[in-house]
């Protein structure tokens, strides 16, 4: 298990720091790879929520953990000692605890962001999908399936930096994660998921550039996913050099 302090504060409007941090007791029970994870924490970077993080194993999951996760799923966050699950749920309450809404103000497109998040986990398992592939021809189909995806969302995008234009939403949070898997993808091979989507590819390089993103997860993030991706098993697992 091993623990990551945030000291960042929200300030409130005279530049001091915010007291109505001061008696929340925030700590976020992690996994090192889990993209659901980086939602909640890339959420907490943009709203400057001081928190801790605490990682687990997955695989040796400790008897603490499994008292507390309805789920048996990471990410948790601890608010005083209740507990909170699912990412989604996470990400809603820290947007509503503090100024700046990530969401858009506007019933419907806020409803609509909603949309798209689902879509994104709906990404997700495509892309568990296409990792976790036994065979060429199994491999090929899911790579397929990861292009209409993307397809499908580049009708949606406009030529602006962040999915609802110049505002970083919790859309983009969602979409930062999902597109760093690609930055370890395209070290393996030019798999052509965004060859028919430029628009998408735009917005995952300016995800790429900023800072909250960039800190969601680990130095040592992409070593991690390479040995995890050549564990798998799968088509893809033959592909991954063993020294990335």
């Amino acid at each position: 298990m091993q623990k990551n302090e945030n000291s960042l504060a929200p300030k409130d409007a005279s530049g001091q720091p915010d007291q109505a941090f001061a008696i929340l007791d925030l700590e976020l029970i992690s996994h090192l790879l889990c993209p659901y994870v980086q939602r909640a924490v890339i959420v907490l970077l943009e709203k400057e929520i001081p928190h801790q993080r605490t990682y687990i194993d997955l695989s040796v999951k400790p008897d603490w953990f499994r008292a507390i996760s309805p789920l048996g799923k990471v990410p948790l966050l601890k608010v005083n000692g209740e507990v909170l699950f699912e990412s989604g749920v996470i990400c809603e309450y820290l947007d509503e605890i503090t100024p700046g809404s990530l969401h858009p103000p506007d019933p419907l497109q806020k409803a609509k962001h909603r949309s798209w998040i689902e879509f994104g986990s709906s990404l997700l398992n495509e892309i568990a999908d296409f990792y976790n592939a036994l065979s060429k021809e199994l491999f090929e189909q899911k790579q397929h399936e990861l292009v209409k995806k993307f397809s499908r969302i580049e009708l949606y995008l406009s030529d602006s930096p962040y999915f609802a234009g110049q505002r970083f939403s919790l859309v983009d949070a969602v979409y930062g994660a999902i597109f760093r898997y690609f930055d370890v993808f395209d070290k393996i091979a030019e798999f052509r998921v965004f060859e028919d989507s430029p628009k998408a590819q735009n917005w995952r390089r300016s995800l790429q550039a900023r800072a909250s993103i960039q800190q969601a997860v680990a130095e040592d993030y992409s070593a991690r996913l390479f040995t995890f991706l050549k564990q798998r098993q799968s088509y893809l697992s033959e592909l991954v050099p063993w020294h990335s």
